[in-house]
């Protein structure tokens, strides 16, 4: 096997990127106090066409050298807005007619694996503070929470991780079975 080499890859324009067909979710990041999670964010959000990331609170905002780090310039492809607070993102995201989810460990949440997104709905999902996880009032605002199954002797992942793997549950779900 050889690596593909990035020129060999035909990718997007940030133009084009801007242009392209969205996955129908957005991500709203609850305090997320770290730029480089942040950065990381950015970058997955890009790698699978996310519609917008939502910053909230102290979440930081581009332009951040410590957000580039990570982001590598999918700051400039991926839409964002800022929001005083996760709550004030959660009620305006519902008004635009997404269904907004937690992602968080709480009584009679969703098990990821057992989620099935609708190809007709736009969706957003809540990642949290990388201590407290999603504040208890954002969760309550919210139409359901997902929850990633964990094996292992910890109770929560990094953000990012969390976040990826749930961007990808959707990608798969909406994007990855359609013909390109």
């Amino acid at each position: 096997m050889r690596k593909v080499k990035t020129i060999e890859m035909s990718r997007l324009t940030v133009e084009e990127f801007r242009q392209a067909e969205k996955l129908p979710l957005t991500v709203v990041l609850d305090d997320v106090r770290s730029m480089y999670n942040v950065g990381s964010l950015f970058r997955t959000a890009d790698a699978f066409r996310v519609a917008e990331l939502c910053l909230c609170g102290i979440t930081c905002q581009p332009p951040s050298v410590e957000i580039h780090k990570t982001a590598l310039g999918a700051e400039d492809s991926v839409a964002w807005r800022y929001f005083p607070t996760a709550a004030e993102a959660v009620a305006t995201l519902q008004r635009e007619g997404n269904t907004v989810f937690a992602v968080e460990q709480v009584e009679h949440s969703t098990k990821l694996q057992r989620f099935s997104p609708d190809e007709t709905a736009k969706y957003a999902v809540v990642v949290g503070n990388e201590v407290k996880g999603v504040h208890q009032e954002v969760v309550d605002l919210c139409d359901g929470c997902l929850e990633i199954p964990q094996f292992g002797t910890k109770h929560s992942m990094n953000v990012s991780v969390a976040a990826g793997i749930v961007i990808y549950k959707f990608a798969e779900s909406l994007l990855l079975n359609r013909p390109r």
